[in-house]
Formats: structure tokens, sequence, C-alpha cells
């Protein structure tokens, strides 16, 4: 695996080879590793990002690669520098690694034409976030010891989100049983089955996974979305005993989800941010050694 574009790119061996390497970072506490020692990664953002920009720094960093962090406020791009040009010009100061983050579908792919580089996608539009999906797997294999035949229920907004399309190619590839709920309006075709209501979905799920309201991208929640779709410790209770929640962040509080569900005993959102460095680290110890 030389770059890693799209979900789809990996199939079932993939996956679980990237998942049984990131348990063993996670396991050895992140232990530095050299893969890619005398390596430089750039992490080029053109969105904002926490979570995702600072797990691939430190996994980078713990693979022992040399990290530079392109700013777009303090960049070229301000003067009028064309976006291709700012890509360009990283990769000409030696930046054999690319994790791209953009606003626009299909941008990573273009950063790998333009550059011949090794290209990770950080997020792409609403197209894909590959290494959110698998950091996801990651984090239902330590806490069920399995993915599959565990029944996973994507709720929200679902149309707008690149995290649920790369979950939607994911966690099937591994076995996955998926069910999708949502407001009609941010529901996509797709091959899943649906759920009328959030309370159908809460005592058949083994993970109730929600997705941000993607405001950026013009939804807006209605009035009454947290009653109708959001996650409450009323619903909380009707969970079965070992189910969980999950949360890709960052997480609107009194809208998908409550502040007793979010911190309480269910929740696996602290843990999917800890599976984040881990899993990146797997993913650029593939790519350092196909390289």
């Amino acid at each position: 695996m030389k770059s890693l574009v799209s979900a789809a790119q990996l199939g079932r061996a993939d996956l679980e080879r990237i998942i049984e390497r990131a348990i063993g970072f996670a396991d050895s506490g992140h232990s530095w590793d050299p893969t890619l020692r005398g390596w430089t990664l750039a992490t080029l953002f053109f969105e904002p990002s926490t979570r995702t920009r600072l797990s691939f720094e430190l996994a980078a960093r713990r693979l022992g690669a040399d990290v530079v962090s392109f700013d777009l406020s303090g960049s070229a791009a301000v003067k009028g520098e064309s976006e291709r040009d700012t890509v360009l010009t990283v990769a000409a100061m030696g930046a054999q690694v690319l994790v791209v983050r953009h606003a626009i579908d299909g941008f990573p792919t273009k950063v790998a034409e333009w550059t011949h580089r090794a290209v990770v996608n950080a997020g792409d539009g609403q197209n894909e976030h590959p290494t959110q999906a698998l950091l996801d797997a990651v984090t239902l294999q330590r806490r069920f010891g399995r993915v599959e035949g565990l029944t996973v229920a994507i709720v929200g907004d679902i149309a707008h989100s690149r995290v649920a399309n790369s979950l939607m190619t994911v966690l099937p590839a591994l076995g996955a049983n998926l069910v999708l709920a949502g407001p009609s309006e941010w529901l996509p075709d797709s091959p899943f089955p649906l759920a009328g209501t959030l309370d159908e979905v809460v005592v058949a799920a083994d993970v109730v996974y929600l997705l941000r309201v993607q405001r950026e991208r013009g939804a807006e929640p209605a009035e009454g979305y947290h009653a109708e779709w959001g996650l409450d410790a009323r619903r909380a209770a009707a969970m079965r005993p070992e189910a969980v929640v999950m949360h890709p962040g960052p997480i609107n509080r009194g809208v998908e989800v409550s502040d007793e569900v979010a911190d309480g005993p269910r929740s696996l959102i602290l843990q999917q941010v800890a599976n984040g460095v881990p899993t990146r680290m797997s993913v650029l110890a593939e790519i350092g050694e196909a390289l």
C-alpha cells in the first residue's frame, strides 16, 4: 500500500493486518518504531482539525519521521498562491508522505497525481475519511474482540458525512451488520436497512454510532432534532447491557448526544481518540514498508 486515498482500496486481509498491527502498537504504549526514520511527512490540512492532525503527527514521530505542518492561515495561499503550487512546493522540499485534508471531494487523489508522493486521505469533502473508519474498527476489535457479527447503527447526518461513507465500506468488509437511521433528507441511497426511529435502533444495536450534524456542509438540525434523534440517558438505558456509543467528534452536545451519555460508561468516544494514534502508525508503517 503506497497511498491510502480510499477505504475501498483495502480488502479484508488488508483491514485485518492494519487492525492487528494497530492493536500491537496500542498494547505496547505506542512505542517508538524506526520504520519511517529518515523520512519527512507533511500534514497539508486545508480544513481545521484537532484530532486527526495531531494524531497523524504523533504517529509519524513515533515511527521516526520528521514532521512539517502546513498552516493555511500563515501560508503563501493568503497571497494568492494556488493550492496546486502550495502542494508542489511542499513536495519539492522533500516530503515523501503527504497527509491531506480538504473540503473538495477527491482532492487527495489530485495531490497524488500532481506529486507522485505517498498520500493519505485525512478527509476530503463529503467523500471519505478512511483512517477514521479504521480506528473505529480498531476500537470495536479492542472492546468486543471482534467486528464480525456486530450490529452497528449509524445515526444522524449520513448524507453529508465522509466518516459514514468510509464506515459503510470498512465495517461490512469485516463482517459487521449496518443499520442506518436519521432524518429522511439525510439518508442516502444504500443497500443497508433503514430504521424509522432512534428508539427502535437502540434496543437492537451493539453499537450506536452518532454522526455530527455537518453545518459547514449545509446541514442544519430541525427544531426538536435532539428529542427525535439525539441519544439521551433514557434511550441509552434501553440499550443492550454490553452495547456502546461512538462518535467521531467533535461532538455537538445536546444535539447528537447528551452530556450524560457522552461522558457515561457506554461511551467509547475518548477510546476512539486514543486509538487514532496507533491506527495511523499502522497505516503509515504499511506505506513506509511499501515505498
